[in-house]
């Protein structure tokens, strides 16, 4: 996917004295490290994506409660979130590489922990320490540091096209692992075998494609590292702090805090309770499940390369919130639905816009803020959308044991992501990233 657009040069500061030859070879090398990142990003969200259908499923196949699942799913956001923040505020100095490995075997143990046991203790404790994503979405340091690790190796000037195919690859990895993860089950159980065992087959999975995923990893250049002369990156990290930025923590915070509250809103609609709503509201079956969310993913990741056009005639703030805003009136809607295929129609109108603010956003948090703190920033504001997740889960799950209150999630959702948009817009609209300012 990655070969559709012409990627640039790293925008690290190459000697002049460098042979052609040698800069042929620069260019060979980020483009295999472009490539690779967009690989890991699929397996990656083909993971999240088949885990996100089942899992609800799974947790109470093995007998917990929907109240003791909404806890775990918590809990489980909210050791990703302290896991994130010292891999990703970590990884300019000590490796990119380094930590993203890490994180892939985190996410290996969690899942062959989920898949082993029933016991809830052993389960707070693998998905507090592990990485396990409950949503589809991403979790843990991966993005942040793959964010940081991709701007480095594009120019400026294709950094959001870049970052609209990296959504879109994630998308479609998404979409195509909610629909093997709706039908593995079924497979399994058509052949005589109980349907629990059909789930533990995904979260297996799940965990195998983790240790897949250190594999790629441990191929990325050096390219990808944060590449100072000693004289700044002596005075860079002097003035840091422990979060590893220094010029960019004003914005950071402010970001941080925006991004929080679009988070906390999203977390009360995370897939796997989306899913679990179609199944309460009009009975849908874990393999429909897993199509409807296949083609809301799909349009989702088109939808993600208008984005970069947009961007470039009406700035990255603007895309962001004018795309957004209709999205989550849209998300309003569902529950309002009478029938499945009007939901289903609303859902899909939604996932058509929802996704267009993902690499305008990643893109303008990596523009306005120093080379060698991007990894940090993208750590930072990621870990603000991590706590903002973690924790309506909790409370959805109550909601979810009354009837009378499966639809609340969506209201309260909605009403929290257009205040977001709302807040976005009046906070930064007039901030632009460097590149915007001479168009």
């Amino acid at each position: 996917m990655c070969s559709t657009f012409k990627l640039g040069r790293s925008p690290t500061p190459v000697p002049n004295e460098l042979s052609d030859l040698e800069n042929e070879s620069l260019e060979r090398t980020s483009d295999h490290d472009a490539r690779l990142l967009f690989l890991t990003r699929f397996i990656r969200l083909f993971a999240y994506g088949a885990l996100s259908v089942v899992l609800v499923f799974y947790l109470t196949g093995i007998g917990l409660s929907e109240s003791r699942i909404g806890l775990l799913l918590t809990l489980t956001l909210s050791g990703d979130t302290v896991i994130s923040l010292i891999l990703t505020t970590q990884a300019d100095r000590i490796g990119r590489r380094r930590m993203l490995i890490i994180g892939s075997f985190l996410m290996a143990g969690a899942g062959l922990a989920f898949a082993f046991t029933s016991k809830f203790l052993f389960l707070v404790i693998a998905g507090t320490i592990g990485v396990v994503s409950p949503s589809g979405n991403e979790v843990g340091p991966f993005l942040s540091i793959e964010q940081a690790a991709l701007t480095h190796v594009v120019s400026a000037s294709k950094r959001t096209t870049a970052f609209a195919w990296y959504t879109l690859t994630g998308s479609f990895a998404t979409a195509i692992g909610s629909l093997c993860g709706g039908l593995l089950p079924s497979l399994v159980s058509s052949g005589g075998a109980a349907i629990v065992k059909g789930y533990r087959a995904v979260v297996i999975a799940y965990a195998m494609l983790g240790i897949v995923l250190a594999l790629a990893f441990a191929r990325l250049s050096s390219a990808t590292e944060v590449n100072t002369n000693r004289k700044h990156l002596s005075k860079s990290l002097s003035k840091r702090s422990r979060l590893g930025i220094a010029e960019s923590q004003n914005i950071i915070a402010k970001l941080s805090c925006l991004f929080a509250l679009d988070s906390f809103g999203g977390g009360f609609v995370v897939q796997s309770f989306a899913a679990y709503w179609f199944y309460l509201r009009f009975g849908v079956k874990p393999a429909a499940l897993g199509a409807i969310f296949f083609g809301a993913n799909l349009f989702a990741g088109v939808s993600a390369l208008l984005a970069s056009r947009l961007a470039s005639r009406i700035g990255l703030v603007r895309t962001m919130v004018f795309t957004h805003l209709p999205s989550n009136i849209l998300l309003l809607l569902v529950p309002l639905m009478p029938t499945l295929r009007l939901a289903i129609v609303v859902l899909l109108l939604r996932f058509s816009i929802s996704q267009m603010d993902v690499p305008t956003r990643q893109s303008y948090v990596m523009a306005v803020v120093q080379p060698d703190e991007r990894s940090a920033a993208a750590g930072i504001t990621g870990v603000a959308r991590t706590i903002g997740s973690s924790i309506p889960p909790m409370f959805v799950g109550l909601m979810f044991a009354n009837m009378n209150w499966i639809n609340a999630p969506f209201f309260i959702a909605g009403t929290l992501k257009i205040a977001y948009d709302l807040l976005l817009y009046r906070q930064f609209v007039t901030v632009r990233a460097p590149e915007e300012e001479f168009q």
